[in-house]
């Protein structure tokens, strides 16, 4: 089970340096600095998890819930910065996603939720 979580996390840190990059060098001059702000908060937060997860996949036997806290990061972290991104593009894809809207706190609920249990869980830990 922890090889998927380390997986996971290397793959969300692959596309997040890719997206970076692709933002930073391609995306600049064709979306606004608001959207591009944007993009760069739902890239912060895919990092982060993308890090979190490759930890607890290497550390999955010594926290309780352990892979509920895992997808929990993983859907999470698709749901808001996966949604993050299409709302700041879809006008440059030409296509109005603006329904949407509703699936960014949503993720960020369930990365809330996540956390929450990670640190109850954490904090029963023997040393």
């Amino acid at each position: 089970m922890k090889s998927i979580f380390v997986l996971f996390g290397g793959v969300f840190i692959l596309l997040g340096i890719l997206l970076g990059a692709f933002g930073a060098h391609s995306l600049k001059n064709h979306i606004s600095l608001e959207e591009l702000q944007s993009m760069k908060t739902g890239l912060q937060y895919q990092m982060y998890h993308g890090l979190a997860l490759i930890f607890l996949g290497f550390n999955v036997n010594k926290i309780k819930n352990t892979a509920t806290i895992c997808w929990g990061f993983i859907s999470g972290t698709i749901l808001f910065s996966g949604s993050i991104y299409l709302l700041a593009l879809d006008h440059l894809m030409g296509i109005d996603l603006r329904f949407l809207w509703p699936t960014t706190p949503i993720g960020g609920t369930i990365l809330i939720a996540s956390w929450v249990l990670f640190v109850v869980k954490a904090s029963k830990m023997k040393d």
